[in-house]
């Protein structure tokens, strides 16, 4: 796993990392992942976003 300046490469974002890494909302997002055209996961009690997904996501392959 490469590591960044900031620590070790992401490869999942809770909600809030997501909005805030896409300066998309917590609607807008719940909206993508309900439609289908993003995809996440729940991990314990969290909902989590795949960092590839959320990547397409923004550059329109989703």
């Amino acid at each position: 796993m490469e590591s960044t300046k900031s620590g070790p490469l992401k490869i999942g974002y809770s909600i809030r990392e997501a909005c805030l890494a896409s300066s998309l909302g917590r609607t807008t997002l719940y909206n993508h992942i309900s439609a289908g055209r993003l995809r996440a996961v729940r991990v314990g009690g969290r909902t989590i976003i795949p960092a590839e997904a959320l990547h397409a996501l923004i550059a329109g392959e989703a």
